[in-house]
């Protein structure tokens, strides 16, 4: 599925030429498809074979709340990591029996709006945070659904800063002692509903093996606690599916939900995934300018504080030049104004390009415009959304009066 395409040598997105967006909305500029987003989402949903099971958008990865609306109509629930998330979700209509906490640092106040509006589980990351969940339940007055996230010390490839399932990740509870510790007390707890167990083993994943490995390693917990006389309503299998940036041939989200389904066929408990970058990867380009041409460098009017992945990750974006007749192509290196010699949106980059050109840098719909920051003083870029032939924008570029507004001046 592509839904950024050239057609008569432009480069389109649905039914719109992108160059007209850069000429409306100006660049830098982060442009996503409504079309691929709905496909993506309904990729996980359709692809389910019992009603019971559920995929959890995983916020993190692009937080708009129009897009989110969308995730939410297409039929996925969320997974978040905050009480912002928490607010975002739920502004969109979001189902709280629908709504996954996860996140090894959860506040007092985030549990406890999580608790009044009824989440169905928090990921519990640890001993301490557990019991604090259970005191400000009681505190409440009110019963805390949860699910104790396991590490499963399961290496699944890729960055060392995607990887979350090893022994030396910070994510998740290693010791099976502790999980079965924690589980009889939630059990026998007034405040505390064990409702699962969950297990997350990174992001950017390019095989099933390591959810195969993980499934297992969940069932034989699932299994000594039923043993103990604890059954659980679901088993989440984390998210972390990889895309495609360059030429990866990644698991599609159907043959990974056959593969568990398959191996969920005799167990009693529900399918629950997290999916993140495969929904919202390849929704999205972040359209910038060539401002100047210097040696090899293309210095663009985007920087690592709009697209943060190539610098912190090394990752690789595909970069076009919204003109697909390209016939003089050179290699460059692709970089930002921002003061740092890690501001690189990529490198060995092959087009033809002159200054005044747009380019699009392709798959940053996830962990893209999530990751902008002010850095630098530079104004955050706007997010449009295409509609078939319709251009909306759904968040504003920022202002200067938008840079300046929170801060103050102390009397002397």
């Amino acid at each position: 599925m592509n839904n950024f395409e050239y057609i008569s040598g432009s480069l389109f997105c649905e039914d719109v030429d992108l160059l007209a967006v850069a000429n409306e909305y100006g660049t830098p500029a982060y442009v996503y498809s409504k079309d691929a987003i709905i496909k993506n989402a309904k990729s996980y949903v359709d692809s389910f074979t019992n009603s019971t099971s559920l995929a959890c958008f995983a916020v993190k990865s692009l937080s708009n709340l129009s897009i989110l609306k969308i995730i939410n109509d297409s039929g996925c629930g969320f997974d978040i990591v905050s009480g912002g998330e928490l607010q975002r979700v739920l502004s969109v209509g979001a189902d709280p029996q629908k709504i996954i906490f996860s996140g090894v640092g959860k506040s007092k106040e985030e549990i406890k709006e999580a608790i009044k509006n009824k989440i169905l589980s928090f990921n519990v990351e640890s001993v301490s945070e557990l019991y604090k969940i259970e005191n400000i339940a009681k505190e409440l007055d009110a019963i805390a659904s949860i699910s104790i996230r396991i590490n499963p010390d399961i290496d699944s490839g890729g960055h060392d800063y995607i990887t979350t399932g090893r022994k030396g990740d910070k994510f998740g509870i290693s010791s099976t002692e502790d999980i079965l510790s924690l589980c009889k007390h939630a059990s026998s707890s007034s405040n505390l509903k064990l409702v699962g167990l969950a297990c997350h083993i990174g992001s950017q994943i390019m095989s099933l093996d390591g959810y195969e490995k993980s499934a297992n390693k969940v069932f034989e917990l699932a299994d000594k606690l039923l043993e103990l006389g604890i059954s659980l309503e679901f088993l989440d299998m984390g998210g972390g599916l990889g895309v495609s940036y360059e030429d990866e041939n990644p698991p599609s989200p159907k043959e990974l939900i056959a593969l568990l389904e398959n191996k969920f066929l005799e167990r009693n408990e529900r399918l629950i995934l997290e999916p993140g970058r495969s929904i919202s990867a390849n929704t999205g380009v972040l359209l910038t300018k060539v401002e100047f041409i210097k040696e090899n460098f293309l210095i663009v009017d985007a920087a690592m504080n709009d697209l943060l992945r190539p610098a912190l990750y090394k990752a690789v974006h595909t970069i076009s030049n919204l003109k697909g007749d390209q016939k003089n192509l050179k290699r460059w290196n692709v970089v930002g104004p921002v003061c740092e010699s890690s501001d690189f949106l990529g490198k060995n980059v092959e087009l033809e390009a002159v200054e005044g050109d747009i380019l699009a840098i392709r798959n940053v719909g996830a962990y893209g415009f999530v990751m902008a920051s002010n850095y630098n003083s530079r104004l955050r870029p706007c997010e449009i959304l295409i509609d078939g032939d319709k251009t909306k924008i759904v968040r504003k570029r920022e202002s200067m009066d938008d840079l300046l507004a929170l801060e103050r001046f102390t009397d002397d």
